[in-house]
């Protein structure tokens, strides 16, 4: 069975992917970070409260009814000029999917951004949820509108990229001395602050904290109010086995990325309201945008009406500037420089061992990344969850900036922060024998031992995904891992790959037992 994570795929099958990027040219220049900060300037109209009705909109939430600073960046150009998308109202309002085994409408209506309910009208199924390899659905895709034009941020404030490197989330969380302060809750077997989830919510979605810290305020202001109240739901998402801070904000997190990679790299071209309403999205927005957008109809209470209140100039927006000011200040423009290329990388484990690729390209983190990771277990290793002296080593040079809850991982630029340049993620590694944060390493220096720390995982194995500039870089995409010569290639499907290396052929296969998987380090 398939070592499946909590922070597993991101579930677009290779009908819907597209090559999201034309990269051109030799020179890498320097990202440009504009701001523009002006001590008085940043101001916004008077902004009544959140009004929530009988239409099944959420009750009032408390706002800033003022800038925190006066001296808040202000923005004077045009918001993210992008050539326009294709306009999701006039894809085709349907494409087939051809059921594979293990599949259900739940689980397709997350990988297409449906819901159930929308599935089985469109199929005729009526209240029936049992599906049967090889039959064929019919998927909507197809807006019944289009949605708003107003564009909420750039893509450089959904990524936890440059812009937010000098960003404190506990500095400023304890300046404004709201609820989040106060609040803690058991993570993983650590007790954590509000602060702290706030921090290894956006460490590990690689979103970025002042887009979180500005939902949490929006949706329940517990960022600068302190009676607030708290049913355990702040996001609204009220799903079992949802409830708390670190669950709600990472399916808000989870839902930005949803958007945002769906958008930019999946084809997706609309997307469900909680109330059933289909919205294309508009083709002049940008992809951070959508992301929002999409996040905000999917909370349980989500209705059509308030959705357009809360993606206007009044709703998140607002909220964002009075914190942080206009959120375009912050533009780093581009992410991704052209003729992007992956600086040497090697495989994750010593020189003559045998280890066993055991998951092609998948999420990053959580089911809304990009398809940014691969699995590798060691040759020889016990199912399930047990502990072993196999060593996972650095893919690369670099500075250990995180080790903690499962995660390693390294910084190759050196300058201390994961969302400047490149970052390689190692997840699962054991507490025991761990590296810790701050050292220095070159490639294949002992890191930690495979486990199944950190998220959610059956069997152990190490977890392996890249960052540029805070954004995941696909494993299937226009910028592939190479490991020792090793090129990763996707399927089409979660986990489903390969990796290349001149005419042999290695695809990916969890619990074979044979030699067909498996890859020696030279």
């Amino acid at each position: 069975m398939q070592a499946m994570e909590k922070k597993s795929s991101f579930q677009f099958t290779r009908l819907f992917l597209l090559i999201f990027f034309s990269l051109a040219g030799c020179e890498r220049p320097d990202p440009t970070v504009t701001i523009v900060a002006s001590p008085g300037a940043f101001t916004m109209p008077p902004t009544p409260l959140v009004t929530r009705n009988s239409e099944g909109l959420l009750p009032p939430t408390p706002i800033l009814q003022q800038p925190v600073s006066s001296a808040l960046p202000t923005y004077l150009g045009t918001p993210t000029p992008d050539a326009p998308h294709a306009a999701g109202e006039n894809s085709e309002p349907f494409i087939s999917h051809t059921v594979n085994a293990g599949e259900t409408l739940g689980y397709l209506a997350q990988v297409y951004g449906s819901s159930v309910e929308e599935l089985q009208t469109a199929n005729q199924l009526g209240g029936s949820d049992l599906l049967y390899v090889g039959q064929v659905l019919q998927i909507p895709t197809q807006g019944q509108t289009v949605g708003s034009s107003f564009k909420i941020i750039p893509d450089s404030e959904l990524v936890y990229g440059p812009a937010a490197k000098d960003f404190d989330v506990r500095g400023f969380a304890v300046q404004l001395n709201g609820y989040l302060v106060t609040y803690s809750e058991a993570v993983e077997g650590q007790w954590l602050d509000g602060p702290a989830i706030v921090q290894l919510v956006a460490d590990r979605h690689s979103v970025n904290p002042r887009l979180l810290l500005a939902v949490l305020e929006y949706r329940a202001g517990w960022v600068t109010q302190t009676a607030v109240t708290d049913d355990g739901y702040p996001m609204g998402y009220r799903q079992p086995n949802y409830d708390g801070l670190y669950f709600q904000l990472s399916w808000a997190a989870n839902q930005l990325n949803w958007g945002f990679y769906g958008r930019s790299e999946g084809g997706m071209t609309s997307f469900l309201i909680n109330d059933g309403t289909r919205l294309a999205f508009e083709p002049t927005i940008n992809d951070g945008t959508a992301g929002v957008q999409n996040m905000l109809g999917a909370h349980d209470g989500a209705t059509y009406a308030g959705w357009q209140q809360d993606v206007g100039p009044d709703g998140l927006f607002a909220t964002f500037g009075r914190l942080f000011g206009n959120p375009f200040a912050y533009t780093v423009d581009p992410l991704w420089p052209a003729g992007m290329t992956q600086p040497p990388m090697q495989l994750p484990w010593a020189s003559g061992e045998t280890w066993r690729f055991t998951g092609g390209p998948h999420g990053g983190w959580n089911t809304g990344s990009a398809w940014a990771a691969l699995d590798f277990a060691p040759d020889g290793a016990l199912q399930g969850c047990v502990e072993t002296d196999a060593w996972v080593t650095a893919v690369a040079d670099g500075r250990v900036v995180r080790s903690d809850l499962g995660a390693v991982v390294v910084d190759l630029d050196g300058d201390g922060f994961v969302g400047t340049g490149w970052a390689v993620l190692h997840m699962h590694l054991a507490s025991r024998d761990r590296i810790p944060a701050g050292t220095i390493v070159q490639a294949g220096d002992r890191l930690g031992h495979p486990s199944c720390e950190g998220g959610f995982s059956n069997a152990l194995h190490v977890h392996l995904a890249r960052m540029f500039n805070g954004r995941w870089v696909a494993a299937d995409g226009a910028v592939p891992f190479v490991l020792s010569g090793w090129v990763s290639q996707g399927f089409g499907s979660e986990y489903d790959g390969a990796l290349v290396r001149g005419s042999t052929v290695i695809e990916a296969c969890d619990g074979c037992r044979e030699q067909e998987n498996t890859i020696t380090a030279e």
